[in-house]
């Protein structure tokens, strides 16, 4: 049986994935290079399939580019209606999420995923759309690019030198069921763009001179080919994995380079990086740490880690593993990752040693079965130095004579047993204080104690005692098993206590790593970033700490020091430059500028080189050990990478907030046209038969007009005043003056301003018979009255009810404008009080700017606006500001002149 099916925590989370995916629908994607290559025909030929299999299937949303074949394709497929979207005086047609969840079909066809949808859609993009299909279980058929993949923006780019915005992240094709590579060789392509089967004619022309040149289609379609290869190969990998195969499927070339601190051990890498360059291979590079790895020298860690560094500078994936059989360990990797070649270099130890030892080149060879081993010697001229042990000092003085005092000890404990225990029961007193030295004082004593037990067993419990005579020929046996089995015992028991103890480090360095990236991952505020990634090394590493970020103009200048007794102070800017330009570390302990006093580390994002991290530790030796420079460059890689995510979100804002300047301005320029000409004809137009002056104008006509001329410049003030009025609101420049107002005074004010415009319709007013003060700007509170009563006239029929009531509510005065207009739809209440937001455009004018205005004097105020479907019909308009006093309240039964009833 193998560990898969051995281990229950795999199997139950495979349950969980098998169960997941059971419940999403399937995501096939017809992919391929660039449009035109027949991607949306081939979708709804498989449509048709499934249609004559009885299977339901819709057409969501497909684009033809009015290709007739295409076209002919969809005759029979049910097709959900289009949504219709005004954006910038036009309609667009945009696929109805909310019609194909509600009519909830097997299979769903959606074309371009890639595609943006208009603004106010649910949804930014139509790939999320497709998300929210699968999730509710809908299987959906769509069209992808290769352009449009979000992994190969920047290559496209190079290739093409154009910039694709829409883009779909790799983890949605990832998770694709199924890829279906939709191919055309770019000769017949470029013969479909002669005839006109993909462009009209003059757009066919300028593409075939700009993004369908003959290079760019080639270069394209490879791109799509090795990436659906990619995919297949992923799911290739899935299924070895699911049915437990631990042979590999060499269906591509992958690349195992093993290592180990030889000096040789960079040939293997340059080895390995030819091969995968002439295989066009995927390549790893593997150190296997052994039980042994504690013997090797300083000089064999630091050649090691150089190794590693050089491998990922060649672009290797780097594995560093931990295990007791190292050929068995490389073997179980191969085999996980697919691979069907191993590179390993040929053994330098004697052969006798090899026989003795075993031979880690002789076990790969025999564990790999089909998966070809290389064997790579150095250079000819490459001389191999010569292993010499270092025996490093590991234990105290201290500790060999408390080993000392231990033995004495179980001397005592086994003269005491002589005269009642048998001598092979007496030894066992002895291996007792073996481990013991064993767990407490390391190697060294253990070996020490595993041999003066044997020569004090000898000395005090075998006759002829107290001399190192033996009377029995047999007891040299037991001297012998004895000390085989103490030294097996305390060779055993120093391993467990190193293991242990790598372990314990291991968590400790995982724990540090968790904190870090938990607290990266809560903030996007590039200077908390840095004061938490700084505070971190500097405590995990006792070291003092700064950090340079990469400016806009490219140079680079201190973002960050660390705080209080971690801060450094004046770190060398030229290092720092050499690391960012290189990407190399430098200073302390490495090969370039070693007399620095501060290590300088480049912090490479994913994208880009997003600074430099310099680290001075307290003690000059801290990052002697290669383990110590290898878990800052870990830390270092965190940090790098919040920092990215970090300037990728600013960007992400700046970018947003470019679209919304761009679409305010459009609104802006679309509505004030429009409010602006309207009222300037009409006062171009009266004036200009005045000043004409024919016969047939009279005193009368002459005062209709200059009468139209007044109603149109207030308008036209309205306007501006608004403007003005948002302006000041934009720039926090609205200075609201705190006084008491009676609120029926306020009402009164903007209903007596509104006077003759209200001659069409009934108002009601409701206040409280002790009316209570309203703590504001009176201007300001009668603006938002008049805005509101000014929608109120404009979107109600002529002849119906106006109310305005107030009232007490919670120590604030709670207004309420009534109207029996069409009412707010729910989608709109949100978005009604938005700058130049109108819910209909076309029974009502304006630049919608009054609402907007009226919430923010309103929030000026320490208030809320909102609006509320009336009973009956109509909106409620209401808003609260703060109040003086609790009152009482009645109806006014004076109409005059809060209450005013006029009949059309």
């Amino acid at each position: 049986m193998t560990d898969a099916k051995r281990d229950p925590d795999l199997l139950l989370s495979r349950l969980k994935q098998e169960e997941s995916k059971n419940k999403r629908g399937r995501l096939k994607i017809f992919f391929g290079a660039v449009a035109g290559v027949g991607k949306t025909y081939s979708m709804l030929y498989s449509a048709r399939k499934l249609q004559e299999q009885n299977i339901d299937v819709v057409i969501g949303y497909v684009e033809t580019h009015g290709r007739q074949e295409t076209a002919a394709l969809m005759d029979g497929l049910e097709i959900l209606p289009e949504k219709l979207v005004e954006y910038k005086g036009r309609e667009l047609k945009e696929f109805d999420i909310d019609a194909a969840l509600k009519r909830k079909p097997a299979v769903i066809l959606v074309d371009e995923l890639a595609h943006t949808n208009a603004p106010d859609s649910r949804h930014i993009k139509r790939w999320q759309d497709v998300q929210e299909l699968l999730e509710a279980g809908i299987d959906v058929l769509t069209t992808l690019n290769v352009q449009h993949v979000e992994s190969l923006h920047d290559v496209v780019a190079q290739i093409t030198t154009v910039s694709v915005r829409e883009r779909v992240p790799d983890s949605l094709l990832e998770r694709a069921d199924e890829i279906e590579l939709v191919d055309l060789p770019p000769e017949e392509l470029l013969e479909r763009l002669r005839e006109g089967r993909v462009y009209i004619a003059e757009q066919a022309k300028a593409a075939m001179a700009n993004f369908f040149r003959k290079g760019n289609l080639i270069a394209l379609r490879e791109l799509a080919l090795r990436y659906t290869a990619e995919r297949v190969v992923a799911a290739m990998d899935e299924y070895r994995q699911a049915h437990d195969i631990l042979h590999p499927w060499p269906a591509v070339e992958r690349i195992l380079v093993c290592i180990s601190p030889s000096p040789l051990a960079s040939r293997l890498v340059r080895a390995g990086k030819r091969m995968a360059e002439a295989l066009r291979a995927k390549w790893t590079v593997l150190f296997v740490q052994g039980s042994r790895e504690s013997a090797y020298s300083k000089n064999e860690k630091v050649s090691l880690t150089q190794t590693l560094r050089l491998a990922e500078q060649l672009g290797a994936e780097t594995l560093e593993l931990s295990g007791n059989n190292v050929p068995e360990e490389i073997i179980k990797c191969a085999q996980q990752s697919n691979v069907s070649k191993i590179i390993i270099g040929k053994p330098a130890r004697h052969r006798w040693a090899e026989i003795l030892f075993g031979s880690v080149v002789d076990s790969v060879i025999r564990l790999s079965g089909p998966i070809d081993v290389y064997v790579i010697t150095g250079d000819e001229n490459t001389s191999l130095p010569s292993r010499v042990r270092e025996f490093n000092t590991t234990s105290a003085y201290s500790a060999y004579l408390r080993t000392i005092v231990v033995v004495a000890v179980c001397t005592c404990v086994a003269k005491l047993m002589l005269p009642y225990f048998e001598p092979s029961n007496i030894v066992m007193a002895y291996l007792l204080g073996v481990v013991i030295v064993a767990t407490r004082y390391g190697r060294g004593p253990s070996i020490l104690a595993s041999v003066l037990s044997v020569a004090a067993f000898d000395f005090f419990c075998v006759p002829p005692y107290l001399n190192f005579a033996v009377s029995d020929t047999q007891y040299i046996i037991t001297f012998l098993v004895m000390l085989l089995v103490a030294l097996v015992i305390s060779t055993l028991t120093v391993t467990i206590k190193q293991q242990a103890e790598e372990a314990r480090l291991r968590e400790l360095r995982t724990a540090a790593l968790y904190s870090m990236s938990r607290d990266l991952s809560s903030t996007l505020d590039m200077k908390s970033l840095l004061e938490i990634g700084l505070r971190h090394i500097g405590d995990v590493f006792d070291s003092r700490t700064a950090l340079y970020l990469v400016g806009t103009d490219g140079a680079l200048a201190v973002a960050s020091q660390g705080e209080g007794k971690r801060e450094l102070h004046d770190p060398d800017i030229g290092i720092a430059a050499w690391v960012h330009q290189n990407k190399q570390l430098a200073g302390l302990n490495t090969d370039t500028l070693p007399g620095a006093s501060a290590l300088y580390l480049p912090l490479q994002g994913a994208q880009k080189n997003v600074g430099v991290l310099v680290v001075k530790p307290v003690q000059e030796d801290r990052f002697m050990s290669p383990e110590q420079v290898r878990l800052l460059e870990t830390f270092a890689n965190q940090l790098a990478s919040a920092c990215e995510r970090a300037l990728l979100s600013e960007d992400s804002a700046q970018a947003h907030l470019q679209v919304k300047t761009e679409q305010l301005r459009s609104s802006l320029l679309s509505s004030i046209s429009h409010d602006l000409r309207t009222p300037l004809a009409t006062i171009a137009g009266a004036a200009s038969s005045i000043i004409e002056g024919t016969e047939a104008l009279n005193l009368e006509r002459c005062k209709e007009m200059v009468k139209e001329i007044y109603h149109e410049s207030m308008r036209l003030n309205r306007l501006v005043s608004n403007l003005l009025d948002m302006t000041k609101l934009q720039s926090g420049t609205l200075q609201v003056v705190q006084e008491l107002h009676p609120v029926d005074e306020v009402i009164g004010a903007a209903l007596s301003s509104m006077e003759e415009r209200l001659t069409s319709h009934v108002v009601k007013t409701q206040v409280p018979a002790d009316p209570p003060c309203i703590i504001g700007d009176a201007t300001l509170l009668q603006q938002v009255l008049l805005n509101l009563i000014e929608n109120a006239i404009k979107y109600s029929p002529m002849g119906s009810e106006i109310d305005i009531t107030a009232e007490w509510q919670n120590g604030m005065v709670l207004v309420t404008v009534g109207d029996r207009g069409p009412g707010i739809r729910n989608e709109h209440k949100a978005k009604i009080f938005e700058k130049f937001y109108r819910e209909d455009t076309k029974t009502a004018s304006g630049a919608g700017l009054g609402l907007a205005i009226c919430n923010g004097i309103i929030e000026a105020h320490g208030g809320h606006i909102w609006v509320e479907d009336r009973p009956g019909g109509g909106a409620n308009f209401k808003f609260t500001v703060p109040a003086s006093e609790t009152p009482n309240t009645r109806e006014l039964e004076d109409p005059d002149p809060l209450e005013r009833k006029n009949e059309v």
